[in-house]
């Protein structure tokens, strides 16, 4: 049986096979489930397969069929079936109709490979809990698969989560679109977070890529073989390219191997399948029968793989009970879900957590393993004490806490104890102890940090070539960890050289020094909650020059100023005389300010007249001018002169001055006479229509030719001031000071004296920059891109407008971001590149040649959203003579602006007008079309509406009948409704039967021919279906029922037989027919009642008389007679027997009246007799003495061994006389071992030594010479050969006892 608690195997003893079809041809695949009545659902690329023309759906018992009808290539792709927890998915391919192979979708599998016993085939993949597995993520060709919806997403197939049993293989698979990649993709595979896969290449684990060159997809494989329990976990597969990466985590479940005991047992109860009739079963379940759950008895269930709690999705998860009660091999796919980087020290906390406790008197209520907090949040840690008065101390990581404000605050009340910790933070994650004494319990606090959310955005950017670039964002956390991500791919440390990452406060900072074209694309900032997504737009560097150098005319001691405008105030440049650089001196001065360039000429004479430039450095432009000089000629008249303006070249074209609005007009009129006359200055104001933007004036007459008059004449004598006139003795200086457009018109200079008058006009012409145009409109709104209007400004600064400039922001930025730089000639443009959902603001500048106006009005806020996509599997559900059902699935892209509603149109066939089928929008995804003419053939369509518009519309195929079909009544009667249908007695019984049939079939039910009895049995039908309800099954409702499905003269009819069983009485009769020895033998009948169904055996008990205890002697034992053995003379016995059936036992047993008394036979003990041994051995010397040689002064040591049974005496003699005496000779024996030690020989202790042993069996003797040497060595010898003596002595000693023990 089964371990509680191990992961479930697969829900279905049958998967479906992928599958190759001629287009035009049916596909069917085929399913079985491992028990019947198990609901299955069919699915398609993610969506729910219901009957239809297209799909057809069948169901009998534990078989389940898909049928797709008519192939054509849009059926192609990725299906699944689901049962419960369990997913299986398999891949449908459509070839052309002349290269198609015949492979029939539910043929029987080649038989698995050997050495993976019991594994699912490989080619469809299984999901516990809705994800696929296995290899078969590996087997859909590219081709059926659609590009990824994430604009830089690179897998066109994401590995798929994956199962396997233990020493099984899998394959997982990615596939990686390679048309628009100029390089192979680097492909990583990681377990967990950290362990790269790359590393552990070997027997166990494989990594494969290879190329198709047809579709130029790339595929790359992780091969698992011989598969252990440590395998399973979180896995992660990422792709990268020069510029683009993806990601994609998959799991891998490994369920343990299912014991040959169960195997056996479940093939006991298999029965083949009636289908192929000589097609065998194979150990991989394939083409295998379906249980026979009537055989199995009560205990069928206790085989059944128990449900995997962990497949249920917590209410609320906590990350230390999860990790309680998950194995080993989760953790590290837990720790990486739930974003725990430090495993190691959660295992060892963990660890600490599993340890079991002792008992503790001191705690009534201990702390929990562990509790979870939220930072900034509250938590209380309380104990209860068996003694009420005892003290406390709380520990944090061993270190005593010590009151400190409101931190912690401990409070005690009664018996209880409660430590209470205020806005934990990450500083309080740690081990709490409560000690009580020298006991004491512990806790672990797991501080969870909130999410990190986006406070302020990031702002698009656009930069030139070089310029620095900096990202600002601003998040909900200080020292909040943050990735920066540049198209998809995040920035690290390693690039340092490149960005720069700075952090202060909340606020994050990404840096580029200087901007490249290589750097433009979109940047994101990524956070625990969310992420910032924002443009930078690299231009290359251009120069625009705003306001041009012009030709001057100046005369002798006046001063000239050549001023430019460009658009980059960094730019330095070089100022040219007739193309040589001019160096600066204490006359000609050059300044930078800005964006404005001057060259500055005091004193002008005659040699200062040339042609200056300005060269920008860096640019190929060039900005000329021509400074002419004045001279003033005067002829020698005699007295009496009348007065006389002398002007020579006073502006570009004759009588004209024209000025830049901002600069400083000087006019110098040269005047003559005699005597000196008088000046007047006079500007004459006129009254008109005010220019509009349009082309310049080309001539001075063509302000004649206007619809101006003259008003009025304002005369000029200020000497002070912004306008003033100075006067000398021969000229005359009328000077504006920042000129403006109220500046602009015809000046009058008249001179006068005694002789005479002269009278001149002057022309002064106002240029400015353009007035700011209108606020621009927006239209033709779409996904990311919209149109913008505008018109042109008021008045266009006395020049024509050469373009313009359009900008754009997100609303909640003040950023403006510049959309060209190349100038508008149009008054309007397609703006693109915006984010959807996105909201935005327009505005517009005009250009002419004296500068950009000031920015327009912003436009009205505006959101890029495109309309959703075609509605997706519209079919017609129902016709009938008048109305028509349809349904579709929602748009497979909703874009931004959420959906409003369906619209629904049909039209005649032939026919292109098509009328609404309801007013308005529609948010359901069905409708009953009401209303339709009788047998008119009509097409329908379609449409998901939202802000942006309808979508595209979806038709149906073939235009639709209006009129009832006529569909013969058939029941479809369920596999497991066709044999015998058991149920108990307080049972419900609930029969369900589909059936089909246009129009509502009646449907009739009877038993035994006649009709039923309303009160005994319930009878609920609906248009498809008809169910048969017993709330409690009682044994009168066995019996066998008919139901009738009849449509006019049609009639369709099935039979089912209902059982209705309960537990057998007891057996009867029961009685003692022998007793013999240890032996009694019963004798019963069978049971009156079997509870109606057969009787399948029954259990006999035995009880002692004197404990009436009962044991079970036999079980399931078929006969109804029996030989109790085994029991024990001299007690009497009980006998009981229960009968069983496939209910349980019998309520009650049949018991013998009277107690069997097992006698006691005559028996005497005799004991057994035994020959006595002798051990008796005359004595005899197993080690002689030896003959030796010793120093005079130093102790002799003589050894032998003996051996004799009784002990010998033994005697030690020198030359016959015996030594037993003598005080210098000590003699020990031990163990048969002899020694004769003699203390410090002297020459005279020379001679004959003997050893003699007797005991009554015999006497033995040997005898050695001893000669003592009378010289006295000097030295360490002495001791060495003492030393060696004792050490020959001890060795002879250990010999003896050696042989002695092995004697």
């Amino acid at each position: 049986m089964p371990e509680p608690g191990k992961k479930p195997v697969s829900a279905f003893s049958k998967k479906p096979r992928s599958a190759e079809v001629a287009a035009g041809s049916p596909a069917v695949f085929e399913a079985e489930t491992e028990r019947a009545g198990v609901k299955v659902r069919w699915q398609r690329g993610g969506n729910d397969i219901s009957a239809s023309d297209k799909f057809g759906l069948a169901a009998e018992g534990t078989r389940h069929t898909l049928t797709v009808r008519d192939v054509s290539p849009a059926d192609q792709g990725s299906y699944a079936v689901i049962a419960g927890s369990s997913k299986v998915k398999f891949d449908l391919k459509v070839i052309e109709a002349e290269k198609a192979e015949p492979v029939p979708g539910p043929a029987p599998a080649p038989a698995e490979a050997p050495g993976v016993p019991g594994e699912a085939p490989t080619s469809a993949t299984e999901v516990e809990g809705g994800s696929p597995s296995l290899e078969g993520s590996s087997s859909a060709a590219p081709d059926g698969h659609s590009a990824p919806d994430d604009p830089i997403g690179l897998f066109v197939t994401r590995p798929q989560d994956g199962e396997v049993t233990v020493g099984g293989s899998i394959t997982f698979s990615a596939h990686v679109a390679g048309a628009s990649l100029l390089k192979p993709p680097m492909v990583k595979w990681f377990k967990g977070k950290w362990v790269d896969l790359s590393s552990k290449v070997g027997q166990h684990l494989q990594l494969h890529d290879s190329y198709d060159r047809a579709s130029k997809v790339y595929l790359f494989e992780l091969h698992i073989s011989d598969a252990q329990a440590t395998f399973a976990g979180g896995y992660r597969c990422e792709v990268s390219t020069k510029d683009k990466f993806d990601s994609c985590n998959f799991s891998l479940t490994v369920h343990e191997a299912i014991g040959p005991g169960d195997l056996d047992l479940r093939s006991a109860f298999r029965r083949t399948s009636l289908a192929g009739g000589g097609r065998r079963i194979s150990d991989s379940h394939e083409d295998a029968g379906i249980l026979d759950f009537s055989s199995l008895l009560k205990k069928s269930s206790s085989f059944r793989t128990p449900r995997d709690s962990k497949l249920e999705a917590p209410a609320e998860e906590d990350v230390w009970e999860i990790l309680r009660q998950a194995p080993p091999s989760e953790y590290e796919r837990i720790a990486f879900q739930h974003g725990v980087t430090d495993l190691r020290g959660m295992l060892k906390r963990l660890k600490g957590m599993k340890r079991d406790e002792k008992k503790s008197t001191a705690f009534q209520k201990k702390l929990e393993p562990a509790y979870q907090v939220s930072k900034g949040h509250r938590i209380r840690l309380t104990v209860e004490l068996a003694d009420p008065d005892a003290e406390v101390k709380w520990l944090k990581n061993g270190q005593e806490i010590q009151m400190s404000g409101s931190k912690y605050i401990f409070e005690s009340n009664g018996a209880k104890r409660t430590l209470t910790i205020s806005q934990c933070a990450l500083a309080d994650d740690a081990a709490y102890q409560c000690v009580v004494g020298e006991d004491k319990c512990s806790t672990e606090l797991f501080v969870k940090e909130p999410p990190v959310l986006i406070t302020r955005p990031l702002e698009d950017q656009l930069v030139m070539v070089g310029q620095r670039v900096e990202f600002e964002c601003e998040v909900s956390e200080e020292g909040a960890q943050v990735k920066w991500l540049k198209d998809g791919v995040e920035l690290t440390r390693e690039e340092t050289f490149k960005y720069r990452f700075k952090k202060d406060g909340q606020k994050h900072h990404l840096i580029i020094n200087e901007a490249t074209l290589e750097d433009a694309g979109h940047y994101a900032l990524r956070t625990s909650g969310g992420q910032a997504l924002a443009e930078l737009i690299v231009q290359e560097k251009k120069l625009e020059v705003y306001q041009s150098i012009a030709d001057l005319t100046v005369g002798a001691k006046d001063q000239a100023v050549f001023k430019c405008e460009v658009s980059d105030e960094n730019v330095r440049g070089v100022w040219l005389k007739n193309g040589k650089e001019l160096v600066p001196d204490s006359r000609i001065k050059v300044s930078h300010i800005g964006r404005v360039h001057k060259l500055t000429i005091d004193d002008v004479t005659p040699a200062d007249e040339a042609d200056y430039s300005f060269v920008p450095e860096g640019f190929a432009c060039n900005l000329s001018a021509k400074l002419h000089f004045m001279e003033v000629k005067i002829d020698f008249v005699p007295r009496q002169e009348p007065p006389k303006i002398h002007l020579d070249c006073p502006g570009r074209t004759s009588d004209t001055i024209v000025v830049v609005a901002g600069n400083k007009l000087r006019l110098d009129v040269p005047i003559s006479g005699d005597p000196a006359p008088t000046v007047i200055w006079q500007k004459t104001i006129t009254q008109g229509k005010k220019v509009p933007a349009g082309p310049a004036l080309d001539a001075p007459g063509d302000a004649g030719a206007s619809e101006e008059w003259v008003f009025d004449k304002k005369l000029l004598c200020e000497t002070e001031g912004r306008v003033r006139v100075e006067t000398t003795k021969d000229r005359s200086i009328f000077t504006v000071e920042g000129a403006e457009k109220e500046d602009e018109g015809v000046y009058t200079v008249t001179v006068k004296n005694p002789v005479g008058e002269d009278q001149v006009n002057l022309t002064v012409k106002v240029i400015d920059v353009p007035d700011a145009p209108a606020a621009p409109k927006i239209s033709n709104v779409g996904e990311d891109s919209c149109t913008v209007q505008w018109e042109p400004p008021a008045y266009d600064g006395g020049q024509p407008v050469l373009g313009y400039i359009l900008e754009r922001k997100k609303k909640k930025s003040y950023r403006w971001m510049r959309l060209n730089f190349d100038l508008l000639r149009e008054l309007r443009h397609e703006a693109r590149r915006m984010i959807e959902g996105v909201v935005y603001e327009m505005r517009v500048y005009a250009v002419n040649a004296i500068g950009m106006s000031r920015p327009s009005p912003a436009s009205q806020p505006f959101m890029p959203v495109g309309p959703p996509s075609e509605p997706t599997h519209l079919a017609v559900e129902d016709v009938s003579d008048t109305t028509v059902s349809l349904k579709w699935r929602p748009p497979e892209r909703e874009g931004a602006g959420g959906l409003d509603g369906y619209s629904v149109e049909y039209c005649q066939e032939g026919c292109s007008e098509w009328v609404p089928a309801l007013q308005g929008l529609t948010e359901r995804t069905s409708i009953l079309v009401k209303d339709l003419p009788t047998g008119a053939r009509l097409l329908f369509r379609v449409r998901a509406h939202n802000v942006a518009g309808p979508g595209a519309p979806v038709t149906t195929k073939e235009p639709v009948t209006v009129q009832e079909i006529l569909q013969r009544p058939r029941l479809q009667l369920p596999r497991h409704l066709r044999q015998t249908i058991q149920r108990r007695v307080g049972e419900p019984v609930n029969l369900l039967i589909p059936f089909q049939g246009k129009p509502r079939p009646q449907v009739t039910w009877t038993k035994e021919g006649q009709p039923l009895a309303s009160e005994e049995v319930s009878i609920r039908n609906s248009p498809t279906d008809t169910i048969l309800f017993i709330r409690a099954a009682r044994r009168t409702h066995s019996g066998t029922y008919q139901v009738a499905l009849r449509i006019e003269n049609m009639e369709d009819k099935a039979t089912l037989v209902l059982q209705v069983i309960d537990k057998p009485s007891p057996p009867v009769d029961i009685r003692v027919t022998e007793t013999w020895g240890f032996n009694v033998a019963l004798e019963w009948k069978p049971p009156q009642d079997d509870g109606n169904t057969e009787i399948l055996g029954y259990t006999v008990q035995k009880a002692d008389k004197k404990t009436m205890e009962w044991f079970t002697v036999l079980e399931h034992y078929r006969s109804t007679h029996c030989v109790v053995s085994e029991l024990i003379i001299g007690n009497g016995y009980y006998f009981r027997v229960f009968s069983h059936n496939m209910v349980g036992p019998s309520d009650n047993a049949a018991t013998t009246k009277e107690p069997v008394f097992i006698p006691r036979p005559g028996i005497t003990y005799e004991p057994p007799n035994y020959k006595a041994l002798d051990f008796s051995e005359a004595p005899s010397f197993t080690h002689p003495l030896v003959n030796r040689s010793v120093i005079a002064g130093y102790n002799a040591i003589l050894c032998c061994a003996v051996r004799g049974s009784p002990k010998p005496k033994v005697s030690w003699f020198k030359n016959g006389l015996d030594l037993g005496e003598d005080a210098r000779f000590r003699m020990f024996s031990k163990q048969g071992v002899l020694t004769l030690e003699i203390r410090k020989p002297c020459p005279f202790d020379g001679g004959i030594y003997v050893c003699r042993a007797t005991n009554l069996q015999g006497e033995a003797q040997c005898e050695c010479r001893l000669e003592v040497r009378g010289e006295e060595p000097t030295g360490p010898e002495p001791r060495m050969a003492e030393e060696a003596g004792h050490q020959l002595g001890l060795c002879f000693l250990a010999r003896q006892l050696l042989w002695l023990k092995g004697q």
